[in-house]
């Protein structure tokens, strides 16, 4: 059966009428794969060096243990925003004779096949197969692998779980990256260790391999009750998404957010259209190379955030400023045609704020090289990255209502100064100012990655508050939408 079901996905991708869409979104996907395999190749080969040169003093196997832990959870604040729930069109299969256990079992199989699966393999096996079974035994070795398998397998699905119930209800999902950032939070206080915990349990499988038993069990119990709800739900999920649901097949990693979805794709297609909007985008990676200028040794051994956080702003959100700066106006030319047709303006403004947050992150993933300069610059990279999709989007969306300048999006960006104002200036102060002036008080009592965590806490708190600012400037928009469209006309 899971044959058939691989050979109708096949079909329906092959048949589609935006199969070339569909192609190209994949061919590049697949480029932004490759480089991460890329680097968690280097990073599992090199791994033990790249302990001694951080951690000079401490045991390798130590800082291993302890590193594993964290990068599960780091990663599954990762796959909350970036992971997709393996769809398929299982409402035509539902009324055959055919049981929603395989159905089930076929959703369950192909969200394994993820590239999230893939990285902790690849990072940590290499590791565990050398340098643990050397020094500890194959055996335990053998044992690492096994909760490698088990921390992959809880992980995917216990987000796939998560995102599942939030659909009903986001709480789920808040809840989720509350308690990740309670445990850290708890780390960096050192009021209750969880990396020694998991160095200790690690450890402990010398004398009492039977304790690996455990992360096998729990993911096995995040997989039943995944399973069941799935089992429970199926059906009135999948009819209420297709109900909603507008799909976008140029660009199918949009399609899961319906309207919003479809929305953002055409935006999409603007920028990679014209001239103008497709320099921003094209801006946004070359700069990636920025940080080499502010990156410095001194300063990164210094703990001197204070000086590189500029950098980190500027990569993190350079589409932010130079795409968002102009954002209504992209679409001045036909500005008066969106506001005639029936558009949901909440779900118009959502769909920017998705976009910018799907081009931070990847931006942000990208910066991840940073890290074999250092660990502390990956970690000052997320902080700003909570920062810039938090609070940052929201204040380009702000000011976006008062631009009222028309812009000709087919000519060049290069020494054209159309639709720029007083309104783009006053943006970006408080952008680069605001995260500053969070530090500063961290700064000057020398505590600075409690200074990233405060910015990156007033992230992820405006985050929490999205759907209010979105309401908000849904509102703001509707009420200067008369005036925004007489400034395009003109």
């Amino acid at each position: 059966m899971l044959s058939i079901f691989l050979g109708h996905q096949w079909k329906s991708f092959w048949r589609g009428r935006n199969k070339s869409g569909a192609i190209v979104t994949r061919i590049i996907m697949g480029f932004f794969i490759l480089y991460f395999i890329v680097l968690a190749l280097a990073a599992g080969f090199f791994m033990e060096k790249i302990i001694h040169k951080t951690f000079p003093t401490k045991d390798p196997i130590t800082v291993f243990n302890g590193f594993m832990l964290y990068y599960f959870m780091v990663m599954f604040l990762v796959r909350i925003q970036l992971q997709e729930l393996p769809t398929m069109s299982i409402v035509p299969y539902l009324h055959l004779n055919i049981s929603r256990n395989k159905i089930i079992n076929f959703l369950n199989v192909k969200s394994l096949f993820s590239v999230f699966n893939v990285l902790p393999l690849i990072i940590f096996l290499p590791f565990s197969l050398t340098l643990i079974a050397q020094a500890k035994g194959t055996q335990v070795g053998f044992l690492y692998v096994v909760i490698v398998l088990s921390m992959m397998v809880l992980n995917n699905f216990l987000v796939l779980y998560l995102k599942r119930k939030s659909i009903g209800n986001v709480l789920y999902v808040f809840i989720g990256i509350a308690v990740v950032a309670g445990f850290a939070a708890l780390e960096y206080f050192k009021i209750i260790s969880l990396a020694s915990a998991a160095d200790i349990f690690l450890r402990s499988l010398s004398s009492m391999p039977w304790l690996a038993l455990g992360p096998v069990l729990i993911a096995l119990f995040i997989f039943y009750i995944n399973s069941a709800y799935l089992r429970k739900n199926l059906y009135v999920e999948e009819l209420s998404k297709k109900s909603e649901k507008k799909v976008s097949t140029d660009y199918p990693f949009l399609n899961r957010f319906g309207e919003v979805g479809a929305l953002a794709a055409l935006e999409l297609k603007l920028i990679l259209r014209h001239k103008r909007s497709r320099t921003s985008l094209i801006m946004g990676f070359l700069f990636l190379v920025y940080g080499f200028l502010f990156y410095k040794p001194e300063m990164i051994n210094a703990n001197k955030f204070s000086y590189m956080l500029f950098a980190a702003i500027f990569m993190t959100g350079i589409f932010l400023v130079t795409y968002g700066q102009f954002m209504f106006a992209w679409q001045s030319a036909h500005f008066d045609g969106l506001m005639a047709n029936r558009i949901d303006f909440k779900k118009f403004i959502k769909a920017k704020f998705l976009l910018f947050t799907i081009s931070s992150t990847l931006i942000t993933l990208l910066s991840v090289f940073y890290g074999f300069l250092s660990w502390k610059l990956v970690v000052m990279q997320f902080a700003v990255y909570f920062y810039i999709i938090g609070f940052g989007t929201v204040l380009v969306l702000f000011m976006a209502c008062l631009n009222y300048k028309r812009l000709d999006i087919t000519k060049s960006a290069s020494f054209n100064w159309q639709g720029t104002s007083a309104v783009q200036m006053i943006m970006a102060i408080p952008l680069l100012l605001i995260p500053f002036l969070i530090y500063m008080p961290f700064g000057i009592y020398n505590l600075p990655f409690a200074g990233l965590a405060a910015i990156a806490l007033f992230g992820i708190i405006n985050l929490f508050l999205r759907n209010i600012w979105v309401n908000y400037i849904t509102n703001r928009f509707a009420r200067h939408r008369y005036k925004i469209a007489e400034g395009f006309r003109q």
